[in-house]
């Protein structure tokens, strides 16, 4: 169900280098009870309304500076019944949940249970069992996405005939792991960014390893109950309640309606379901220190390996101040979302889209140019709405 990370990258290039801008229509005022929007906010509403415009199942944001808070939500929340969707709607946010995982690595390391720089090779059976690791790989090459280890994707998603055991197998980290020993790891590409959902299953084991307890309740108790992210969940039955947004795509001609696959909920790599306002809590927190010590964010926002990804956080060209800002991105065939946050913990600004029911990319090449398309305009209007908003 996961995109190629090739739509990440486009997104950030295009942010890093500010070529990117929206140039819709004037909207029409938006419903009374949404109230008036400020100026700043234009961009990011031309934008939501054009990709209902292009057929969206829904698009939902906020947007969040000192002394004001800016949400809105287009679409419906199904097809099925049409319900309008509202902006406290939940989403699955995919990889944007890997950030949240690196801030429980983070806290093994601050706790002393293991170090940035440490090899896992001798503490996570799987890399033994499972995988053929080519030397020793450490928790930093894991989060940062240079440990040259490919992702099990390779192996289940090739062709449109692959689409229907993709949404329903359940694939869990092990499985996932079991999968990603099926392809080459070669030296040679160790110490060089791959993006990789493999990495973050193995980060899940490590987490489970060493606090001794289920992913999901470690998650729970270093970032979701503290915070109090009463709508972000990685349950496995949170898929089904009634305020998730459906999600759905076309197979050979067929619309689907795959927001319950399994194998999703609870994956380290891409398994939180959330809101807009929660992940913006997140950011927020994180950017604050209210999770980590401020040496720990430091090592999370270095950005060595490549310009643009530092532990678990994607880097966005200089706000006005002339910071970097950070965020996360996440996108499955079904919901893309950006989250972009200043470091100093005021300023976030979080979208995510319902694309409309189309062919997966294994079927349709096209369909995913025309995502990864979205995916820059959704990063672009963001980032645009945060600058208006700066001093």
């Amino acid at each position: 169900m996961r995109t190629s990370p090739r739509s990440f990258l486009s997104a950030l290039a295009a942010m890093v280098l500010a070529l990117c801008s929206c140039s819709y229509s004037e909207p029409s005022p938006p419903p009374d009870s949404f109230g008036t929007a400020p100026p700043p906010t234009k961009s990011i509403e031309n934008t939501m309304r054009n990709f209902v415009d292009q057929g969206a199942v829904a698009v939902v944001a906020e947007v969040r500076w000192p002394g004001g808070t800016w949400s809105r939500a287009y679409g419906v929340r199904n097809l099925e019944s049409n319900d309008a969707a509202t902006p406290e709607d939940r989403v699955f946010v995919a990889s944007v949940t890997k950030s949240m995982t690196a801030v429980s690595v983070m806290k093994l390391v601050e706790d002393g249970l293991i170090g940035l720089d440490d090899p896992v090779n001798g503490v996570l059976d799987s890399f033994t069992t499972a995988l053929k690791p080519p030397g020793p790989i450490t928790v930093r090459q894991l989060l940062g996405h240079t440990s040259g280890m490919r992702s099990f994707q390779e192996v289940t998603e090739k062709t449109a005939d692959d689409v229907p055991r993709v949404i329903n197998e359940n694939i869990s980290p092990q499985r996932g792991l079991e999968l990603t020993g099926q392809l080459p790891w070669d030296a040679r590409d160790v110490g060089f960014f791959r993006y990789s959902d493999s990495n973050y299953l193995a980060l899940g084991q490590l987490v489970e390893k060493l606090r001794g307890r289920p992913f999901a309740d470690v998650l729970r108790e270093d970032i979701i109950a503290p915070l109090g992210l009463e709508n972000t969940s990685v349950d496995r039955t949170a898929g089904g309640e009634p305020d998730v947004i459906r999600g759905y795509i076309n197979h050979r001609g067929e619309r689907l309606d795959i927001t319950d696959a399994p194998g999703v909920v609870g994956s380290p790599a891409y398994g939180a379901i959330s809101t807009v306002s929660d992940i913006n809590d997140f950011f927020a927190a994180l950017f604050r220190g209210d999770l980590l010590a401020r040496e720990s964010v430091q090592e999370m926002t270095r950005t060595d390996a490549i310009p643009l990804y530092g532990l678990g956080v994607w880097k966005w060209n200089q706000d006005c101040n002339g910071d970097h800002r950070f965020g996360g991105l996440g996108g499955f065939w079904t919901y893309r979302t950006a989250a972009v946050a200043s470091t100093d913990g005021q300023y976030q600004a979080t979208m995510t889209l319902v694309p409309p029911p189309l062919p997966t990319p294994l079927e349709d090449p096209e369909a995913g140019d025309r995502i990864n398309f979205w995916d820059d305009q959704m990063a672009s209007a963001l980032q645009e709405t945060l600058d208006r908003l700066c001093p």
